[in-house]
């Protein structure tokens, strides 16, 4: 299975610790290695692929280190991220720390960094066209970059051969990144109808995102301001998004995971739900985290079943294209990835 959306960089062992200053107070030689424990614990899960979408030269090292094969692991997939002073990706670091992630402002050095993530090894981009519900400080209705600025993104993006993925909550920013090209829209709350006929029409897929946003709709671990922000996406979020999917929207498995709201290794649970909100049957379900997945970011060769495609597999007792819970942690065989036996074992 595929995760097309998760942040591998959040503390591993489950302990009480402030998610917003954790990455403050820790050297990046311990959050490498609390990325790879997250990772891991998907893979066991059965989480063959991550696409982490908010990453820098840590994930860009630990998936370096996972393809040749130095540790055991999934196959991992890395965008950069570009934003604004003072949008989204900005906000998630207070004002009065100096060393801040690099922001850009203005098309040129929009360009100039989605350059620098090119050359950094990045597989692709990432945007905020709206704000967000974590972030500290702003609002989901709020904008996220020009339309100039969005259009120099994604050209320079899709020029030098990298996907773009665009952070959109609000009909404004859903609408932007139709407009001007995205591959694909993560969260997607407040879609209309017409913007679901036209990305289904345009081929952009769309990682929902449903348990964050439903855990932190109820405060867990979030602020008040935190809670309140999702709790007015979330009293407007199923039935919109269920249109969506009546209309032909490609739904795809994307979690949002980061260790501190929803675990790596929970992509099951997301699935569940997925089925619930969407009104799918398991097997169109799975196909989200599988096939379709796998399309959603550029690797048709993995994902699925096939002469040629990768040696990927996760093996259940039972049948989870007619029943979900088939893949609960228990009910886990063995997980193979590159052709090896990575967790559990084979019979």
């Amino acid at each position: 299975m595929i995760d097309t959306h998760v942040h591998l960089i959040g503390e591993s062992t489950g302990a009480r610790v402030d998610f917003l200053t954790w990455p403050l107070t820790t050297r990046a030689e311990e959050r490498v290695l609390h990325g790879l424990a997250n990772a891991r614990q998907a893979l066991a899960a059965g989480i063959t692929t991550l696409r982490d979408l908010a990453a820098d030269d840590v994930q860009f090292s630990l998936r370096r280190a996972l393809d040749a094969g130095v540790v055991p692991g999934p196959r991992l997939l890395a965008h950069g991220m570009v934003g604004m002073t003072g949008g989204h990706a900005d906000l998630f670091t207070p004002p009065a720390i100096v060393e801040r992630p690099p922001v850009a402002d203005g098309p040129d050095a929009c360009r100039r960094l989605v350059r620098h993530w090119g050359r950094a090894g990045a597989d692709g981009i990432k945007i905020a066209t709206s704000g967000g519900v974590l972030s500290v400080g702003d609002r989901p209705s709020w904008r996220g970059y020009t339309r100039d600025e969005i259009a120099a993104i994604i050209d320079e993006a899709h020029a030098l051969g990298m996907r773009v993925a665009a952070h959109a909550h609000s009909e404004a920013g859903i609408e932007v990144a139709i407009v001007e090209g995205v591959d694909s829209i993560e969260h997607g709350t407040l879609i209309t109808s017409d913007q679901a006929v036209r990305a289904a029409a345009a081929g952009v897929t769309v990682a929902p995102t449903l348990l964050i946003n439903d855990r932190i709709a109820q405060g867990r671990g979030a602020s008040t301001e935190q809670t309140g922000k999702a709790r007015e996406l979330v009293a407007q979020r199923d039935e919109r998004l269920r249109a969506a999917a009546g209309l032909g929207v490609d739904f795809v498995l994307g979690t949002d995971a980061n260790g501190f709201h929803v675990r790596l290794g929970e992509q099951a649970a997301e699935l569940r739900r997925m089925a619930q909100v969407l009104g799918w049957s398991p097997e169109r379900t799975l196909a989200a985290a599988t096939s379709r997945a796998a399309d959603a970011i550029g690797r048709p060769d993995l994902g699925r079943l096939a002469p040629g495609a990768k040696a990927d597999l996760l093996i259940v007792a039972g049948r989870p294209w007619e029943d979900l819970d088939a893949l609960r942690p228990e009910r886990m065989v063995a997980v193979i990835c590159r052709g090896e036996v990575v967790a559990g074992a084979l019979p």
